[in-house]
């Protein structure tokens, strides 16, 4: 059996960490619980039985989630049963470690479930933002710390005062960690090509740290479709993989890439498939359109910016022979995103029948080899 190393893998985060792990202040000013569903909702399945809705995660008196609501309540509450062994599993590191040594997977990208929504979220203020990444950190490590060989946490960062980033940076490197783990959309309307932010890509790069963005659906921010969608199949639909397109452009147009050669960026859950569509475009069309526009902060084409710096997540079954074409296969890493029920469909052990245009070596390398020089391993 192969020795996998899982690009994205999440635990799901007990509410009862956050009275233990920040401070009493920020927790009785804004705490995190669980509201009950409305009893309104009466929900059974096809024998009669009852079925629990699923309460709501609250952050002070804001739903963490966006468009959250009843239909969706109860379409969350109709598949529970599931996934509910897997996300129970994610909540501890001992379950956790069972489950990957029953998949075959040898290492784990750790990342947080609730709490990026938590950090990310637009009401909450950036001093509360940033100790509830504090204390997501302090968990995750202790969490990891059971099997530090094996579970590899990304270290939450708080993006809401750009004047702390250094400090946060620091903190991952004090720790001995090889990754961050960042939302790909502007946050409280900064995107990452901000000037604000440069001296962090700086510290990025110097550090040789992975900076790795993972987009998701119900964040209450300003995440691409949420301007004109409120359904979860369209929000779904476009907010990883738009948002990561997004991303990419954004330290692209700004001169990011061209300013720290040494900048290594991994686009999550959002497939590769987004990837030939996309430089093309940037290389056939956008970039030598206005040369004088462009001839500063993009000197290369963007295709070479990408295959320089970017990593990104390979979904089983997408169409990929481009994508190899395109930036080769090196580049491509593997994420189960388990426990996260939208995925669990896909079968590790199927990824050769799905894929047939790779051969086994360059499965080999996308599963074992290509994310050791992203994550220092």
């Amino acid at each position: 059996m192969q020795k996998v190393i899982d690009c994205d893998r999440h635990v799901i985060e007990p509410v009862e960490i956050w009275k233990e792990y920040i401070s009493k202040d920020v927790y009785e000013k804004t705490p995190i619980w669980l509201k009950p569903a409305s009893a309104e909702i009466d929900l059974k399945d096809e024998s009669g039985k009852q079925l629990p809705i699923p309460p709501s995660y609250m952050v002070g008196e804001e739903p963490v989630f966006s468009n959250w609501g009843k239909d969706l309540q109860i379409a969350s509450a109709l598949i529970n049963s599931e996934s509910i062994n897997e996300r129970l599993s994610a909540t501890n590191p001992i379950d956790h470690l069972e489950e990957l040594n029953r998949t075959g997977v040898d290492k784990a990208i750790i990342y947080p479930t609730f709490a990026g929504l938590i950090v990310n979220h637009s009401k909450v203020d950036a001093l509360t933002s940033l100790e509830f990444a504090k204390g997501y950190n302090r968990w995750i490590e202790d969490y990891c710390n059971y099997a530090k060989d094996r579970l590899i946490p990304a270290y939450l960062i708080s993006r809401h005062d750009p004047s702390s980033l250094l400090e946060q940076v620091e903190d991952a490197v004090r720790k001995g960690w090889s990754a961050l783990a960042l939302r790909p959309e502007p946050i409280l309307g900064i995107s990452l090509g901000d000037e604000r932010y440069e001296q962090f890509w700086q510290a990025c790069a110097h550090h040789e740290l992975a900076v790795t963005f993972h987009g998701g659906t119900h964040l209450q921010g300003e995440t691409v479709g949420m301007d004109r969608f409120k359904n979860r199949f369209s929000l779904h639909a476009c907010s990883h993989p738009m948002e990561a397109q997004m991303a990419f452009v954004s330290l692209l147009e700004s001169g990011v890439f061209e300013r720290n050669p040494k900048l290594k960026i991994a686009f999550l859950e959002a497939g590769c498939s987004w990837v030939p569509h996309w430089l093309w475009r940037l290389d056939n069309i956008c970039h030598n359109e206005f040369p004088s526009i462009t001839h500063t902060n993009i000197r290369m084409r963007p295709s070479e910016y990408f295959i320089r710096h970017c990593w990104v997540g390979v979904e089983i079954g997408e169409p990929i022979s481009e994508t190899v074409n395109a930036i080769g296969h090196e580049k491509l890493i593997f994420g189960s995103d388990y426990p996260h029920p939208d995925h669990l469909h896909f079968d590790l052990a199927q990824m050769a029948n799905e894929m047939p245009s790779l051969s086994n070596e360059q499965i080999s390398d996308i599963l074992q080899n290509n994310p050791r020089p992203l994550f220092n391993l």
